[in-house]
C-alpha cells in the first residue's frame, strides 16, 4: 500500500493512473474545436468537463498530501535526467492545480456559478467579476503547456523503458525494481 524505495505503493499507483485517465478525458475538450463540438464527445463527455476538473483538483490535493506523507520512502530518480524529471513532475502538479482553478474562475467570473456533478456549489450571480475573468485567461495557455508536459513525460517514460531499460514503468506498475526474467531480459509489465 505504501511506497518503498523499490516501487510505488498501490495508493500512489491508483492516484497516478486514475488521474492520468481523468486528464485524458479532460483533454478531449480540445475536440470542441472540431466541428464546433458537434459530435459524440461534444455531446456526451464535454458537459462533464467542469465536474471532472473539480474532481481532479480534489484528487491532486489528496495526492500531494500522500506524496508528502511518503517522502523519503519513494523510489529515487537517478541518472543524468533526474533533475529534469523532478522539474517536469513539479510542473505537472502546478498544472493539475492551476487548470481547475482557472476553469472555475471562468465560470464564477462570468457569473455562471459552479455546479459539480449536479450539485450547485456556488449559485449563479449573473454578475461578471473582472479579476476572476482575468485569472481565467491563463486556462488555455496552461492547457497547451500541460499537454506538452504530458507528451514529454510519457515519451521520456517510454524511452527510459524501451531504450535505456530502466524500471520506472515497472515500479509504477507495482513491480519491484530490477524485475527480470530468467534470460536476463525485462519481464513484460504486469509480471511473468
Amino acid at each position: 500500500m505504501k511506497d518503498t524505495p523499490e516501487r510505488y505503493g498501490s495508493i500512489s499507483r491508483l492516484f497516478h493512473w486514475l488521474m492520468a485517465g481523468l486528464v485524458g478525458l479532460q483533454l478531449l475538450k480540445l475536440t470542441g474545436y472540431i466541428n464546433e463540438g458537434e459530435h459524440w464527445i461534444g455531446d456526451h463527455v464535454l458537459p462533464w468537463h467542469a465536474s471532472v476538473g473539480a474532481l481532479l483538483l480534489l484528487l491532486v490535493l489528496l495526492r500531494l498530501g500522500w506524496v508528502l506523507r511518503q517522502r523519503g520512502q519513494r523510489p529515487v530518480q537517478t541518472g543524468s535526467m533526474a533533475a529534469a524529471a523532478r522539474l517536469v513532475h513539479f510542473l505537472l502538479y502546478v498544472g493539475l492545480v492551476l487548470l481547475p482553478l482557472t476553469g472555475m474562475a471562468r465560470l464564477l467570473g462570468l457569473g455562471y456559478g459552479l455546479k459539480v456533478f449536479g450539485l450547485q456549489l456556488v449559485a449563479p450571480s449573473g454578475t461578471e467579476t473582472d479579476w476572476l475573468i482575468g485569472f481565467s485567461q491563463l486556462h488555455v495557455p496552461v492547457v497547451w503547456l500541460f499537454t506538452a508536459l504530458i507528451i514529454g513525460h510519457t515519451g521520456a517514460a517510454l524511452v527510459k523503458h524501451f531504450i535505456v531499460g530502466d524500471d520506472t514503468l515497472r515500479r509504477m506498475a507495482g513491480e519491484p525494481e530490477g524485475a527480470r526474467n530468467s534470460s536476463g531480459g525485462s519481464m513484460p509489465l504486469g509480471g511473468a
